[in-house]
Formats: C-alpha cells, sequence, structure tokens
C-alpha cells in the first residue's frame, strides 16, 4: 500500500515499527506486534476510522469487547493469554503514540485486561513415555538422527522452540557440557547445562548427517539444526516434527516442543532439584513463573500421603467385590 493510500494510524503504525526495529527489539516481538495491530487497524478500517483523535477510551471498550467475542477459523474463542496479547501490543502502541507526541492522552490507558487463568500444565511425560517417544525415530535415516538429537536437546535443556531454533554450532560446548543460549526471551543470554546423552546424540549428527545437509545450501551460516535444503528449520518444522513422534508413541498425550519443557521442570523438582536452579535452567525473569510446576511436581506429595495417610495403601475393590 502507498503511503497516500494510508490512513493515519496505518502511516503511524509504520513509524512505530521502524522505532521498534531501531531500538533492537526482537523479531520475534516486533513480527507479533505487527500482526496483533494489523487485526486492530482492520477492525478500525471496517469502522472508517483512520486517525488517532478518532479513538476514544468508548472506542477501546468496544475493541476490547470485539476481542472476547472473537471466534477463530475453527470456531474458538481466543484463550485469555492471547486476548492478553492482542490488548497489550495496543496499549504499547499508544503509550509510544501519546509519549512522542501524536496524541494528547493514551486511551488505552485504564483498559482492563482479561485476568488470566494460571493453569497447570496438563500433560507431563514421565521417564517412560520419554523413551517411548525416542523410540518412535528411525534411526537408519540421517533426518532420523537429527530428529533425536532434537528431541534430545529439548528434554535436556528445557529450552523454548524459539531458542532452538537460534542454535548455532559454536554454542554447545562440548567439552564443559553447557549450552549458550544467546537472547532467549527478554533478548537475554544464558548457559544451561546438557547431559552426556543429548552431547552424545549431537556429536553423531554432527559427525554424520550434518554435513550433508550443509552441502545442499550456498553457504552454511552456523546454525546447528538444518533442513533438507541446508538452512536452519522453521518454528513449524520444529513443531510438527515433535508432534509427529508424540502421536507415534500413543502415550495418550499431546504436545510439541513446550511438553518436553514442562516434563524437564517436573521431574527435576521431583527429583529435589531447588527451583532456583530450575528458575535459571528455564530461564524465567520471575520465580513466580517456575512456581507453577510446584503443583505438578508431587513426588514428594505422594511420599508424605503415603507414608502418613492411614487409607494410602487400602486396595480398591473392582464392581464384583474383588480387590485389585
Amino acid at each position: 500500500m502507498n503511503d497516500i493510500n494510508k490512513t493515519r494510524l496505518e502511516w503511524l503504525r509504520d513509524k512505530y515499527i521502524d522505532w521498534l526495529t531501531t531500538r533492537d527489539y526482537s523479531p520475534f516481538t516486533i513480527k507479533h506486534r505487527r500482526s496483533f495491530l494489523a487485526n486492530f487497524l482492520k477492525w478500525c478500517n471496517d469502522r472508517s476510522i483512520g486517525n488517532p483523535s478518532e479513538i476514544t477510551r468508548e472506542i477501546m471498550e468496544r475493541y476490547r469487547k470485539y476481542v472476547f467475542l472473537y471466534k477463530t477459523q475453527k470456531g474458538k474463542s481466543l484463550a485469555r493469554g492471547s486476548q492478553q496479547l492482542w490488548l497489550v501490543s495496543l496499549r504499547a502502541f499508544f503509550r509510544w503514540l501519546s509519549r512522542q507526541g501524536y496524541m494528547m492522552y493514551n486511551p488505552t490507558a485504564d483498559l482492563d485486561l482479561p485476568r488470566e487463568v494460571k493453569r497447570i500444565p496438563r500433560d507431563v511425560l514421565s521417564v517412560s513415555e520419554v523413551e517411548a517417544i525416542f523410540n518412535q525415530v528411525d534411526l537408519s535415516k540421517p533426518l532420523g538422527v537429527r530428529d533425536r538429537a532434537i528431541l534430545e536437546t529439548f528434554y535436556s535443556t528445557g529450552m523454548r522452540r524459539s531458542e532452538l531454533e537460534q542454535l548455532h554450532v559454536k554454542d554447545i560446548d562440548m567439552g564443559r557440557g553447557l549450552v549458550m543460549i544467546i537472547e532467549g526471551k527478554g533478548k537475554k543470554d544464558r548457559m544451561v547445562p546438557i547431559g552426556e546423552r543429548a552431547l552424545t546424540w549431537i556429536e553423531k549428527y554432527l559427525t554424520e548427517v550434518r554435513s550433508v545437509l550443509a552441502a545442499n545450501a550456498d553457504q552454511d551460516d552456523g546454525a546447528l539444526f538444518l533442513g533438507i535444503k541446508g538452512v536452519g528449520l522453521s518454528s513449524c518444522t520444529i513443531t510438527s516434527m515433535c508432534q509427529r513422534y508424540i502421536l507415534a508413541a500413543k502415550i495418550g498425550k499431546k504436545g510439541s516442543c513446550h511438553i518436553f519443557r514442562h516434563t524437564l521442570a517436573t521431574l527435576m523438582l521431583d527429583g529435589g532439584a531447588d527451583i532456583r536452579y530450575v528458575q535459571e535452567i528455564l530461564g524465567h525473569e520471575s520465580l513466580k513463573t517456575t512456581q507453577i510446576y510446584t503443583r505438578v511436581s508431587i513426588g514428594k506429595l505422594k511420599e508424605v500421603h503415603e507414608k502418613t495417610h492411614p487409607g494410602a495403601f487400602l486396595k480398591r475393590k473392582n464392581k464384583r467385590g474383588d480387590s485389585f
């Protein structure tokens, strides 16, 4: 769209995105803010609203209700967390407009956000379920070796999908058993440990597979995990790969990359790890975020329950009255 055909709001949106870029915001943040603002501007265009001066507190309240009632292509409502993301991006945009002098006041300053429900992870894997998933990988194929190395890395480090996507070969310290995660969430670097088994699979992948894949590209940019074209894997490819192996394992649980993150945190806490160490590994800024896993990690709770509750070892009976 030419500038002459843009509304004032669209023009300011572009200036805001440029401002985010020059302030070194992450590509992930910029991508999502652009997307959420596009939704809002389309809503405005449908109502012939094109100037910031037309945006009032009442207009924003109408848009908040629109987001609340919004249905996806599958007919589902937006989760509260998603509703928050839509509206938080707007608040940041209008805060910028008011601070830059494009508006006299911020109409989103007092906008109520949906209360986010703190849900505990529903599906967490047991050790045997993790092994069942790993066993689905066809190790006779080069891409199978790569996939096993990816799964082992997720399980051993608990890193996010976006963090694995950005890994480079140089980020793996084989000697010290560490992974350097560059510009994780919040653009913060952190060093996390990685287990010997995961390192063994990464080493096998590097030795036997990666060079073959890298030869398919014009230039090797150093990304750790490559696709068949010799370039780094996309987030969608990583997600679908994890989902495929989890479904193939037939363990009755659904999930993707993040289920290994949940599993690492839960198993470590069950094993007696200090929650602050788990926080450091996961890269959580606030301990409150990590504490959600204490509600999933019930190994110690079950142990105490079995030792102290008089009914813990009573045998259940089936419908015929037989104990089992």
